[in-house]
């Protein structure tokens, strides 16, 4: 009989193991939400939807998404500074891995930055490739923030909502103009508020064996990420211009898809608030492996109070659901063909 009491887990191998839990129970309760939404809908209205949409349809919206995936790929590409450069065909793969990551795993938008950093390492350094992809992400979080004020306001200014609703839109509008100022800040006055705090740590004797190099490697990772505000200034406009219309072929995405499904012009007021809806969703419930649930019960909220039925909405999301599987595939088809480690991505990413 062993009377030792067996180690328990500590550090990132713990807040993994809870992450796990977490993403485990999530994914079930979206299992079940996206049934009964289903259910409540009628399968044979969703089957009808899909049909009309066709696989022209189809084509369609998986060569958006792919031109979606080439302007996030020069984005990131002009994120790169001296003496540094990627071009397009690196780019683009690494892009469709990341987004296969992001889809699929819990907190994939984390894993997915490691993953893009590690499908280019043979072009450039591992820090060099995350503090490229983390300053591209800066200004795709901008631009995403911004365009999740305007949804949320819109909503809110010209849509009847209950109060609930209204408390919850007035929350994310003002959480979001907090955090953006504060990153603008951040950058502008260059913080090193993650590399000063793993000293504070370290000095102080907490995760000193962990900090002990990691410390030296974030405060080069947040030097790079500077360093490319400084030298290239010039830069700031056209990658924001090419994140915005990363979310504009968003929009017309949606608005194709109600087109082909429905039986009028659909404004494209609706395509923009059932966008911005879903994009929101899918910053607050990376948890849940391709949204399942949580993006349909969010598209139909919106189609309920656009008063273009329900079931229009699950439809989308739906369809949606189909074309973010379609590239997951191509994304791991390029990590089997190029002989990568899905376990190296998740290892990197906790360590």
């Amino acid at each position: 009989m062993n009377d030792h009491p067996q180690p328990h887990q500590t550090g990132p191998e713990a807040t993994m193991t809870r992450i796990k839990l977490a993403a485990v129970v999530l994914t079930l309760l979206g299992i079940g939400l996206f049934s009964y939404l289903v259910y409540s809908v009628g399968i044979t209205e969703i089957l009808d939807g899909i049909a009309k949409f066709g696989f022209v349809g189809f084509a369609v919206i998986l060569a958006l998404y792919f031109v979606r995936i080439c302007i996030r790929a020069f984005a990131w590409k002009l994120s790169v500074h001296e003496p540094y450069s990627l071009e397009m065909r690196d780019t683009v793969p690494a892009v469709v891995i990341g987004e296969a990551m992001s889809s699929t795993f819990p907190l994939g938008i984390l894993v997915s930055g490691t993953a893009k950093a590690i499908a280019v390492r043979r072009r450039i350094p591992l820090v060099a490739g995350l503090s490229s992809v983390a300053t591209e992400n800066l200004f795709y979080s901008l631009v995403t923030g911004i365009f999740l004020v305007l949804g949320a306001a819109f909503l809110l200014g010209s849509f009847a909502v209950d109060d609930n609703t209204a408390y919850v839109l007035m929350f994310i509008i003002s959480s979001l103009l907090i955090l953006m100022t504060l990153g603008v800040i951040m950058v502008i006055r260059q913080w090193h508020m993650a590399s000063e705090t793993a000293q504070w740590l370290y000095h102080r004797g907490i995760a000193h064996r962990f900090l002990g190099k990691l410390r030296m490697d974030i405060r080069i990772f947040e030097n790079l990420i500077y360093g490319f505000y400084r030298r290239h200034p010039n830069r700031f406009i056209p990658i924001v211009l090419l994140e915005a219309a990363f979310h504009s072929l968003g929009i017309l995405e949606v608005w194709f898809i109600l087109f082909r499904i429905g039986d009028t012009l659909p404004p494209v007021v609706s395509a923009f608030l059932l966008e911005s809806v879903s994009r929101l969703i899918t910053v607050v419930f990376k948890l849940v492996p391709f949204l399942i649930g949580v993006d349909e019960a969010g598209a139909q909220f919106v189609a309920e109070v656009l008063a273009i039925g329900a079931g229009v909405g699950v439809t989308l999301a739906i369809i949606r659901k189909g074309r973010i599987l379609f590239w997951a595939t191509i994304g791991y088809l390029l990590i089997l063909k190029r002989g990568l480690s899905i376990r190296e991505f998740r290892r990197r990413d906790v360590s």
